[in-house]
């Protein structure tokens, strides 16, 4: 039987119009009023509302997530993460007692709120005469009241709309399932591995072990056990700091060519062998569950499956369906550009309008050198300062004054223990010692160099310095993804993945064209609606094929 619930219109400030209306089909009442209004849906959390109403197949244009709006209010207020008062404020709308000693919000984000919206969580039951849909209206005109006392309301109103678009979208993608051949997928397991082993590692990895072993010189060595490596190269009088792949090929050693190899194949068994394929891949379809703004930055983190680092090789069982087109669209030089865009400076947003941006700055200002422009840019965006990043950082500073003091002021409130925040006002989080003081650990660093937090000094200042710019590349993005969606609506093309700056839209092929111009189009359109009219441009590498692998 469907679930029963209620609905209230609100006003733009969050204001009631009237009183809350009981319906008998919460579900299909939604789909009812969308068809007929397209109104922004005020509700707890996407996350766990969504996915409930597109398996009923409803399907909604927009919505405000209150969850992670509140995380970015909490944030633009030096108060990010806030981990125990976000706990508190769960507790709160859920009628639940308060844990002791947790300081009040102004505005309590409803987490878990659902449970009494649908009734399908198994949470437990609110206080007597405790209201959800009270407390949703009430944490909304809340929030609508601290957007307009943001530094920039008008950015913030956009960042909370692309947040809670791409929320949207997530559960949109999860819902569909990018289409993943189980056969081929199989292949070239076997291909690469070996067949499957009832117990241990597949075949190629036994035959790799022993090789290594016998490079060594030992019996019992676990490649897969980082201790175990290094304390092997230190008896065979070779130091090394870890096994990361660019140390290992420094080294000259007959031990390096197959463990290199093993450590590839043993990530691909790991992460993407036939265990992964039997829990993630249904009915043809490969569906993770995305978290979007799981990054400090803004960028995705997902659940479970390793859908935003699926490995190149593996993307061979990445398949259309038949008649059915792959539109692959990787946002190129995005970080610099971004650069370009908010720092001010005329002469380096110049350059950013061609379509290679470190060619345009090295006809003017590195003398034709393509590769010493991008060691300037690079060193300033990541605080490199060393090396042959000096020589070319000094053209820069003094060619482009504006675009290296965006970044360098970000680094001196970084170093300084400050924040510091992108375009539309996401904060970065506080120093690792804000978070010691409220007896809190402090996040840590990402593999793909994205810092999580941040140590003290220069440390911190080169997490500000690319905070201000990568979270702005995060904004870009997802304003894309938000207005390709609705250049989509009527079609049957639907997006299936989204790494970062890549989006893939699975589509008939009589489609593709009209998508390709659609997602060229969205890609300015970003740009516009971030930055306003700018001469930078924010070009996209387009391929239609028929399996991923075959994406340029």
């Amino acid at each position: 039987m469907a679930p029963d619930g209620r609905l209230l219109d609100l006003r733009a400030d969050g204001i009631p119009l009237g009183p809350p209306r009981h319906v008998r089909d919460l579900a299909a009442a939604i789909g009812e009023r969308e068809a007929a209004d397209h109104p922004r849906w005020v509700w707890p959390a996407t996350f766990d509302l969504y996915p409930v109403l597109l398996r009923a197949g409803v399907r909604v244009a927009r919505c405000h997530d209150l969850e992670l709006t509140e995380s970015l209010l909490l944030g633009h207020a030096g108060r990010w993460g806030a981990p125990r008062a976000l706990a508190a404020a769960r507790a709160r709308l859920l009628g639940l007692p308060v844990p002791p000693d947790t300081p009040r919000l102004a505005a309590e984000p409803p987490g878990f709120a659902q449970a009494a919206l649908f009734e399908t969580t198994g949470a437990p039951p609110a206080a007597a005469g405790f209201d959800v849909l009270e407390a949703v209206q009430e944490v909304y005109a809340d929030q609508h009241a601290r957007i307009a006392g943001t530094e920039h309301p008008g950015r913030f109103r956009l960042l909370v709309a692309a947040e809670s678009a791409g929320a949207l979208v997530g559960a949109e993608m999860g819902h569909v399932g990018l289409p993943w051949r189980a056969d081929l997928h199989d292949e070239l397991l076997r291909e690469l591995l070996g067949a499957p082993q009832p117990v241990g590692p597949p075949r190629r990895l036994a035959e790799l072990t022993a090789e290594i072993n016998e490079a060594f010189g030992l019996h019992g060595l676990h490649p897969d056990s980082p201790a175990e490596v290094v304390k092997a190269f230190a008896r065979s009088g070779v130091t090394i700091p870890n096994t990361r792949q660019w140390v290992l090929k420094q080294v000259d050693h007959p031990a390096v060519r197959p463990l290199l190899e093993y450590k590839e194949l043993y990530r691909i068994w790991t992460a993407h062998g036939w265990s992964w394929c039997d829990a993630w891949v249904r009915d043809g379809r490969f569906r993770p569950e995305y978290v979007p703004g799981g990054v400090v930055s803004g960028r995705w983190a997902t659940r479970g499956g390793g859908a935003l680092q699926v490995p190149k090789v593996v993307r061979r069982a990445v398949v259309a369906d038949p008649g059915w087109r792959f539109v692959v669209a990787d946002a190129g030089q995005l970080e610099p550009r971004m650069l370009a865009a908010v720092s001010g400076d005329q002469r380096f947003a110049a350059a950013g309008a061609a379509g290679d941006l470190y060619a345009a700055l090295a006809t003017d200002s590195f003398d034709g050198d393509r590769a010493k422009a991008k060691v300037a840019l690079i060193g300033a965006m990541y605080g490199q300062t060393g090396g042959n990043a000096i020589p070319a950082l000094a053209v820069l500073r003094k060619q482009y004054p504006k675009a290296f003091e965006f970044v360098e002021a970000a680094a001196r409130t970084g170093e300084a223990g400050g924040l510091v925040r992108s375009w539309l006002g996401r904060t970065c989080p506080p120093a690792a010692a804000a978070w010691r003081e409220a007896g809190l650990d402090p996040p840590e660093e990402t593999g793909s160099g994205e810092a999580q937090g941040g140590a003290s000094g220069r440390a911190r200042g080169r997490f500000t310095r690319n905070f201000v710019i990568q979270a702005t590349a995060a904004e870009w993005a997802l304003t894309l993804l938000a207005t390709l969606r609705t250049a989509l609506t009527g079609m049957k093309a639907e997006m299936v993945l989204f790494v970062h700056d890549e989006v893939v839209v699975h589509c008939p092929a009589d489609e593709a064209d009209t998508v390709v111009a659609a997602v060229n189009e969205c890609a300015a359109t970003a740009g516009r609606l971030l930055f306003g009219e700018t001469s930078v441009r924010f070009p996209l590498d387009v391929s239609v094929v028929g399996a991923y692998a075959e994406a340029k």
